[in-house]
């Protein structure tokens, strides 16, 4: 049916890269050229470059019920070409016994394909994958053995999933759970908002860190800086986990202690003091109390957790501090697993 296939990915930790290869191997298989090609910020598209019989895909990860804003920006700058595409979203799969639970969507599929209709491209199949959580900033990376069950049971999926589409046959399955998904549709449009942001500042670099500058050579979007000799976390980060999950020494932490207050500070205290400080009864923001929540929450959220991080940041040059943050990280403890692709 088709005579190429061209896969665009991002991955962090290599979930999404993993589906891309195990397409592109059952192209091979038939003779279909095939190219992979990784999304980053500077990626740009050929439209003389994309054969007219080619299968286009998108492969990437779930990121707070959405898609990347990595992927939604190279969406939006993809040429008007008409050519038939997919989306395969890789999502938070995990294990219970030997039940597989699945992620959930959200709008993670339905933001880029509305993007890529709007350029004159024709959806022909929906799939998520759930292939392990690899979120260590919540909860240990997997069992090894629990990842390699999962990995094993999505190649199954993914081979069968290609071998149908390249046949020419449509997949709607990612339509399925479109009442759930469209139910968490305003978490995803928060995390687009502010939400992105707020996890960017969740990285520090330990005592540990020996300046090997790894993190900042490998980060898929260029978000990581070097500043007062240690790693320094930008907005522009996807909390795509690569980093946290591969450094060789095992000094990136999420400082527990110091961001479960801090949201806890910018998402209730404040918004709720301010609002009850200005606010008195029958008046027009007692009347809308929670929507005013919200107006105040957008506006102090940002600059609360801009400077914070900027404070972090500066007192982690001090040995006392950095090790006082570093032993109330859960991710400094042997017992919280760091999570690799197979």
């Amino acid at each position: 049916m088709f005579d190429s296939l061209l896969i665009y990915y991002f991955s962090g930790t290599g979930n999404a890269l993993s589906v891309a290869a195990w397409m592109a191997e059952e192209a091979e298989k038939r003779g279909i050229s095939t190219q992979i090609k990784t999304i980053t910020p500077a990626l740009t598209v050929e439209t003389d470059k994309i054969p007219e019989n080619t299968l286009v895909g998108f492969c990437y990860p779930t990121h707070g019920f959405s898609a990347p804003p990595v992927v939604l920006d190279f969406c939006l700058r993809f040429p008007k070409i008409k050519r038939r595409f997919f989306v395969v979203n890789t999502r938070a799969g995990m294990k219970m016994a030997k039940i597989f639970t699945p992620g959930i969507s959200g709008l993670a599929q339905l933001l880029p394909a509305l993007l890529l209709r709007l350029k004159g491209m024709r959806p022909m199949a929906f799939q998520p994958m759930d292939l392990p959580s690899n979120w260590i900033s919540v909860h240990p990376g997997l069992r090894q053995k629990v990842v390699e069950s999962i990995f094993r049971r999505c190649e199954r999926k993914t081979r069968s999933f290609a071998q149908k589409i390249l046949d020419g046959k449509s997949n709607w399955k990612g339509l399925h759970s479109l009442p759930l998904d469209i139910a968490v549709s305003p978490i995803a449009l928060l995390y687009l908002f502010f939400g992105r942001f707020f996890l960017a500042k969740s990285f520090v670099a330990d005592f540990s860190c020996n300046g090997c500058g790894l993190c900042i050579k490998q980060c898929p979007v260029n978000a990581i800086e070097w500043k007062d000799n240690r790693p320094f976390w930008t907005r522009k980060c996807e909390s795509c986990m690569h980093c946290m999950n591969h450094c060789p020494k095992r000094s990136i932490q999420t400082p527990h202690a110091f961001v479960i207050p801090l949201w806890w500070v910018v998402m209730f205290v404040v918004p709720v003091s301010i609002a009850r400080w200005v606010s008195h009864p029958g008046d027009f923001i007692s009347r809308h109390f929670d929507l005013f929540i919200w107006l105040i929450l957008f506006v102090t959220a940002f600059p609360i957790i801009f400077w914070s991080y900027r404070i972090l940041h500066f007192l982690m040059r001090y040995r006392w501090f950095n090790y006082l943050v570093a032993y109330t990280s859960l991710t400094r403890f042997r017992f919280w697993r760091r999570y690799r692709a197979p």
